[in-house]
């Protein structure tokens, strides 16, 4: 059962991303009707939606990034609407932090903005400044803001963004400054590119190898998605660029001395690209292959052109439904996705809702089929025992599927089939079993008086036979 604040949670994040006041009023009214007390609150926070620390104390993080969280989009994506209830920008283009002159915004996520700025001295450059918002300096948001900056300063890779300086506003706002990266996600340079399936991979790969370093400095990402990989050109040859650390964990070390644990049943990330254990919420600890998992996800989209699950489907339900669905719900293999016309999974298994194929994705099926399935199944497993054990284990495998060679990944057998159904069906079985056994007991039962029934009949009649003979034996 959903709890009250929850159900606050999920009505305010509702009414704080409607696509007009048209819209935000009429959903407020709909709501006085279903529930008058969380109507009430939302209404509240809707009032204080400006001042992000008190959205933030009320839910663990602000309303954007319990925006991006619910809907499965990024921060990047919120509509302008949505925007229109945040605090304002940082400074105006031309300000100077530091020795830093911002030139114009070109990213804004849940705890701050970038900036493209240029340093004139001791090095002549242009960089990407990130500095925290104002009304969003509480404990919890700069300890995470200063935990992206310690994750990405530990790490020296070809494909994550660098760290290149830190420091504090005049007015106490912290700012890091990253190398500036001029790319696009990853999906859309190979669908602008129109990459082979093969370059796909090779992409992957060089993804693959980033994520595995920041695994050994010790940090799991824990938000891998398109819009954190970015493609750009060295030499015109494409290059892959990790950045966002802004929700990335610590395995073996505390980030600062002001990172905080995260609070209890709060969920972190992007749903779309989530892991089972991320959305769990049960307290188990989330490690390497949770990235393992998000980057099967990304594997799927580069094959596919879409995720496992559909944004339109998730964004369609509520947080509850969208959690069970990533912890149970066994998406169909790529192969199986290409060529699906429709927005749901639900209505990509209805035959009536399907259209023929064209050719180039009749051949896409057919070059998805088989290897690349497993490949990616593989990393999507639900147990993450199953998966790949790490980033450098899932290229491998892509590596020798590149060369010609047998693939690790192979798939389910159905004894594991059947185990992940009894898992997911224990409930049911357990109601069914019971039922079974009740109706066989209860048959046993039948068939046993039946049977004395019938012995008691027959010792009657036999009776009746004797008594019979008697009275003749007796008459004559």
């Amino acid at each position: 059962m959903i709890d009250h604040k929850e159900l606050v949670k999920e009505a305010f994040m509702k009414c704080f991303s409607a696509e007009s006041d048209v819209a935000r009023e009429r959903l407020l009214a709909q709501l006085e009707s279903d529930n008058p007390a969380v109507a009430a609150e939302v209404k509240s926070l809707l009032k204080t939606s400006q001042n992000a620390g008190a959205v933030e104390q009320i839910f663990g993080f602000s309303a954007s990034e319990s925006l991006a969280a619910t809907s499965g989009i990024g921060p990047q994506e919120i509509t302008p609407n949505t925007r229109r209830t945040r605090p304002d920008t940082v400074a105006a283009t031309g300000t100077m932090v530091g020795p830093y002159k911002l030139l114009e915004q070109i990213g804004e996520g849940g705890m701050g903005s970038v900036f493209m700025a240029q340093q004139s001295s001791p090095i002549k450059r242009r960089v990407a400044l990130k500095i925290i918002k104002p009304g969003m300096d509480s404990q919890h948001v700069v300890a995470r803001f200063e935990a992206e900056r310690q994750a990405l300063a530990m790490m020296d890779h070809s494909n994550i963004a660098k760290v290149l300086d830190a420091g504090t506003t005049p007015s106490g706002l912290p700012y890091f400054v990253m190398e500036l990266v001029k790319g696009i996600p990853i999906t859309e340079y190979c669908d602008l590119e129109k990459l082979a399936i093969k370059d796909r991979l090779r992409l992957f790969i060089d993804l693959c190898k980033g994520v595995q370093h920041a695994h050994q400095k010790g940090i799991i990402h824990r938000d891998l998605k398109p819009s954190n990989v970015l493609v750009t050109l060295h030499d015109g040859k494409p290059v892959v660029k990790i950045i966002d650390f802004g929700i990335a964990k610590a395995m073996n070390q505390d980030l600062t001395d002001r990172t905080l644990f995260t609070q209890f049943a709060q969920m972190i990330g992007t749903p779309l690209y989530m892991s089972p254990e991320q959305a769990a919420l049960s307290g188990i600890d989330v490690d390497t292959r949770s990235d393992v998992y998000s980057l099967g996800v990304l594997l799927y989209e580069l094959l596919t052109g879409t995720t496992p699950f559909d944004k339109a489907l998730l964004k369609g339900v509520g947080i509850d439904e969208v959690r069970r669905m990533i912890r149970e719900t066994e998406p169909p293999r790529p192969s199986q996705r290409v060529g699906q016309k429709t927005t749901t999974l639900k209505a990509a298994n209805d035959s009536t809702l399907r259209t023929k194929p064209t050719p180039n994705e009749v051949r896409a099926q057919r070059e998805l089929k088989g290897e690349l399935d497993w490949i990616a199944m593989k990393a999507l497993e639900k147990d993450r025992n199953r998966r790949y054990e790490s980033p450098n284990a899932f290229a491998a495998d892509v590596e020798r599927f590149l060369a010609g060679e047998p693939v690790l990944a192979c798939p389910p057998t159905w004894l594991y089939r059947l185990r992940g159904y009894t898992r997911r069906n224990s409930r049911l079985l357990v109601a069914t079993s019971l039922i079974a056994m009740t109706a066989s007991i209860g048959s046993a039962f039948s068939l046993w008086y039946a049977n004395q029934a019938s012995v008691a009949t027959s010792n009657a009649l036999s009776a009746k036979s004797d008594a019979e003979a008697q009275a003749k034996l007796a008459g004559e």
